[in-house]
């Protein structure tokens, strides 16, 4: 797909993500993005796209955002894994309902291509690195069965409606913005207290990261490099070919801050329930088209512990 004048919507393009594709796509694209600022910041979306607040388990917002002269869908709206923990049943109906009434509306008005940010945590507990054909999937956590299920409505409507889905699991996507994740609660762990800082479990687990602006380069090249011919449904992992540990963050978050706090550990091997200690996918599908993410993963949170340190300053 030639991602050139083009009308595109980007649903959660408030979010870090769907704030960074939008910035890649506005440029050369008529930009339309939908968010209801539950997750995201107005702010983060450019001003020369169209913004439009708006839920998108409604029929009106639905109706309004998707219509006949879009050329294509960037599904990167969600409820964070972080959001409504305590009631997964809320959370795992929002996220599928979501996608579901989304889908089916973009099949009224003939609207045939999406492109999905997914996630690792559909592989569970997998060896490493894992491969996109890695079988069984069984996810550990509620957002990933929610991640799970939306992948397998998007398969039903590219197999059995005419859709071409571009499928794209992240690994831990990092960005210079607060909010959820490891990085700026480090941050603003420190701020609170420069002499000890708290982490989740026993600080051995390892994940990989990705800067968010790699992960969306890489989405624009697959989507304008992988053949359509090759079938309705493309499923892309998004990583690096390094891990990094939450103590080695702590330490690269305490460097940027010119801090030297002692570690408490609440133990265990895992941060909270549904938390999967060690991942890292394989990108050799991703490399075969001819794309690999310049930033290791430790890079990649080092540039934004040091981005997040600056907005702080």
């Amino acid at each position: 797909m030639h991602l050139e004048d083009c009308r595109l919507l980007v649903t959660g393009g408030a979010g870090l993500v769907g704030s960074e594709l939008t910035h890649q796509l506005v440029e050369h694209n008529d930009v339309v993005v939908v968010d209801d600022l539950s997750n995201g910041v107005h702010e983060s979306v450019p001003e020369t796209a169209e913004f439009v607040q708006g839920d998108l388990s409604k029929r009106e917002t639905l109706e309004h955002v998707v219509t006949e002269d879009l050329d294509a869908v960037f599904h990167c709206a969600a409820a964070d894994k972080y959001v409504n923990s305590d009631d997964p049943r809320a959370q795992f109906d929002a996220n599928v309902g979501m996608t579901q009434s989304l889908l089916a509306r973009m099949d009224e008005v003939d609207v045939d291509k999406i492109a999905f940010t997914s996630s690792s945590t559909v592989y569970g507990e997998a060896p490493r690195p894992t491969p996109e054909d890695y079988a069984p999937l069984e996810p550990i956590s509620t957002y990933g069965a929610a991640k799970l299920a939306e992948e397998s409505i998007l398969s039903v409507y590219a197999h059995s409606h005419g859709f071409t889905v571009w499928n794209f699991r992240f690994a831990n996507v990092v960005g210079p913005r607060f909010g959820a994740g490891v990085i700026p609660d480090f941050v603003e762990k420190l701020d609170e207290n420069p002499e000890v800082l708290t982490i989740l479990g026993n600080g051995r687990q390892a994940k990989s990261y990705m800067h968010v602006e790699e992960c969306v380069e890489a989405i624009r090249y697959v989507l304008e490099r992988a053949s359509e011919s090759s079938g309705p449904m493309h499923t892309y992992n998004l990583g690096t070919e390094t891990t990094t540990s939450v103590d080695r963050i702590a330490d690269i978050v305490s460097e940027e801050m010119v801090l030297d706090p002692h570690y408490e550990y609440t133990g265990g091997d895992r941060g909270w329930t549904g938390d999967i200690p060690k991942m890292r996918l394989s990108i050799e599908k991703l490399g075969a088209l001819g794309w690999k993410p310049s930033l290791s993963s430790d890079d990649s949170v080092r540039r934004v512990a040091k981005a997040l340190v600056n907005i702080r300053l």
